[in-house]
């Protein structure tokens, strides 16, 4: 197949890996081509046959697959750059986290340029499972992709026919697993702050004996340190389903403001230099945890 993937991020470059194998004509486009990191993302494609294309129509033009993985906020904006150089009745695969709202809207201008718009809701991490990852897919055109992305390696399931439930079904889900994430980050940082991570550590293995809080507290952190810019974009669109539902997004808000804080943090270089090889590579939490407690408490004191 032609397929386009447009945003060469993390997923977008999981993605390349699986699928060049299989013979496809790849094309790719990121507004970080021509920026910083430009050559490793250039090489990265390069280097797998890719063409990495100088824009989104460019990218598009002529594919018979398009996958978008970009931000959050960028999902409708991507859908707009890309309509004009659609191919009549190109699948068009909205990976993104975005509420329901925004994946209506995205399929409008997807639909009207003649191609045909699917929502994709990604439903775990994508590195453990890559191409491999449970993905839900959603809209009118859901039944037909769902064969085409499964025989290039996908595992891909149809939600539903109607736009918004796949998205609904990842959006709910993230007000858990990202406000997880959030929860455990400042709860460890306190815990160590006073001397008590031992102790709350024990109490939730006593608890929640299936889950080993050492391991995930410093995936969390991991996480959270070289994606919480991406996490705090994809969680104000989850505030924007609940409110959607009729209901205040207090958990969700937060959530994205601590998820927001500590990208702040990393784009400091609080947790060293982004991009090198030990960057959020501790395999120990409280590495973590004690520099944002030093910043904490420089920030006091200043």
């Amino acid at each position: 197949m032609r397929i386009a993937l447009i945003g060469y991020g993390e997923v977008g470059r999981i993605l390349a890996e699986d699928l060049a194998p299989g013979g496809h004509a790849l094309s790719c486009f990121d507004v970080k081509f021509d920026g910083p990191g430009d050559g490793a993302l250039r090489g990265h494609a390069a280097g797998l046959g890719v063409a990495a294309a100088p824009s989104h129509a460019a990218a598009v033009r002529g594919a018979e697959l398009v996958v978008s993985a970009v931000t959050a906020s960028q999902a409708v904006p991507v859908a707009q750059a890309c309509a004009p150089a659609l191919v009549a009745g190109a699948f068009f695969v909205d990976f993104n986290s975005a509420s329901p709202g925004a994946k209506i809207r995205a399929s409008a201008v997807v639909n009207a340029a003649g191609a045909r718009y699917v929502e994709g809701a990604v439903m775990t991490s994508v590195p453990p499972h890559r191409i491999k990852v449970p993905l839900l897919l959603g809209g009118p055109d859901a039944a037909a992709l769902e064969p085409v992305l499964n025989a290039i390696g996908f595992a891909a399931q149809v939600a539903s026919a109607q736009l918004g439930v796949a998205s609904a079904t990842k959006m709910c889900r993230s007000v858990m697993i990202k406000g997880l994430e959030a929860m455990v980050i400042e709860s460890f940082t306190a815990a160590r702050h006073y001397g008590v991570e031992d102790a709350v550590l024990a109490s939730l293995r006593e608890t929640f004996p299936g889950i080993d809080w050492e391991r995930q507290g410093a995936y969390f952190f991991q996480r959270v340190i070289e994606h919480g810019r991406r996490r705090s974009e994809e969680v104000r669109e989850v505030s924007v389903t609940v409110r959607e539902a009729g209901l205040d997004p207090w958990s969700a808000s937060g959530t994205a403001e601590r998820q927001a804080w500590m990208a702040d943090l990393a784009d400091a270089s609080l947790f060293g230099t982004r991009g090198a090889a030990d960057f959020a590579r501790s395999a120990d939490w409280r590495t973590e945890a004690d520099r944002i407690l030093a910043h904490v408490n420089k920030s006091r004191k200043t």
